[in-house]
C-alpha cells in the first residue's frame, strides 16, 4: 500500500473529466490536479513546446510527492508520454490507450471518427492505437480547435458552440461512422452539443473511464493502492487565475472546489 497522492495534469480544466472518473473508480485515492490554464490550449503548439510544458508540469507534480501521474491532456499524451516515462521514476499513464480500447469495443461497423486538437490529430496517435487493436477498423480524424477555448470560457452549450460543431462535424456526414472518439479531455463537456449534431445513433467515446480503470490495474499490480484509512483529499493547482478555475472546475465536477493554488510553472 502507498498513500501518496495521484497526480493528474491537463492543459486546462478539461482534465477534471478524468479526475471525476478516478474519484469514482478509485474512491480511496488522494488526487493532486494541475491545470496549465495560463498556457492552454496545447493543441496548436509545436512538438518541442508541448514536451517542454509537459515535463514542467510533471516536475511540479513530482514536487508534491505523488506516486503516479496521469497525463489527462490528449495532446501531451500523444506527443510527450514516452519522453516523460523515460525521465521520471513513477508510473505515468496517458489517455490514448483508454480511448482507443473503448472505441474498438464500441464500434459495430468498424468505422470510427476521431476528434481532437490539431496536435493530437496530426500525431496520428489514436489511429495507431486503434489499428494495433483491430487493423480492420477504418478511422476518420478531424481537428476541432475551437472546442477547447469554448469549454474554457464555459460556452460548451451555447449557440456559438453548436455552430462550431456543425462546421467541424459535417466532415463525418458521409463517413457512416457509428462511433466518435472525443480525443480531448475538454470535449466530453461538449457532449450534448456534439450529440445534437451527430445524432443519437453514434456512440460518443470518453477515454476517461477506461483510463481510470487502467490506472487502477497499474496501481494494484505494483501494490501501491491507498489503504483507505483516511478520507480522500483533493488539491487543485493552476498556472493562472485560481478563482476562475474554481468556478469552472466546480461546474465540471458537480462539487465545490474551495481553493485552487496558483503555480509559477516556469520555475519547473
Amino acid at each position: 500500500m502507498d498513500n501518496r497522492p495521484i497526480g493528474v495534469f491537463d492543459s486546462g480544466v478539461g482534465g477534471l473529466t478524468v479526475v471525476k472518473e478516478i474519484m469514482k473508480q478509485l474512491p480511496a485515492e488522494d488526487i493532486i490536479y494541475f491545470g496549465d490554464t495560463a498556457r492552454v490550449p496545447y493543441g496548436t503548439r509545436s512538438r518541442d513546446t508541448v514536451i517542454k510544458f509537459t515535463l514542467q508540469s510533471v516536475r511540479f507534480l513530482m514536487s508534491q510527492g505523488i506516486k503516479a501521474v496521469v497525463l489527462a491532456c490528449n495532446t501531451a499524451s500523444a506527443i510527450s508520454l514516452e519522453v516523460a516515462q523515460q525521465q521520471f521514476d513513477v508510473p505515468i499513464l496517458g489517455v490514448i490507450e483508454g480511448g482507443a480500447t473503448t472505441a474498438v469495443r464500441a464500434t459495430k461497423n468498424k468505422r470510427v471518427g476521431i476528434i481532437g486538437t490539431e496536435g493530437t490529430i496530426n500525431s496520428g496517435a489514436y489511429e495507431k492505437a486503434i489499428k494495433s487493436l483491430d487493423d480492420s477498423i477504418e478511422t476518420f480524424a478531424k481537428p476541432c480547435p475551437l472546442f477547447v477555448p469554448l469549454v474554457e470560457e464555459g460556452l460548451q452549450d451555447s449557440e456559438i458552440a453548436y455552430m462550431a460543431a456543425l462546421e467541424y462535424l459535417s466532415f463525418f456526414k458521409d463517413k457512416s461512422i457509428d462511433t466518435l472518439l472525443m480525443g480531448c479531455t475538454h470535449y466530453p463537456l461538449m457532449a450534448d452539443t456534439i450529440r445534437r449534431v451527430v445524432g443519437a445513433g453514434v456512440n460518443l467515446i470518453n477515454p476517461a473511464e477506461e483510463t481510470a480503470l487502467i490506472l487502477r490495474r497499474v496501481l494494484a499490480r505494483i501494490d501501491i493502492l491507498n489503504d483507505g484509512a483516511n478520507p480522500p483529499q483533493y488539491r487543485y493547482f493552476a498556472s493562472d487565475d485560481g478563482e476562475r478555475f474554481k468556478k469552472i472546475g466546480s461546474n465540471f465536477l458537480k462539487c465545490h472546489i474551495s481553493s485552487a493554488t496558483k503555480v509559477d510553472i516556469e520555475r519547473y
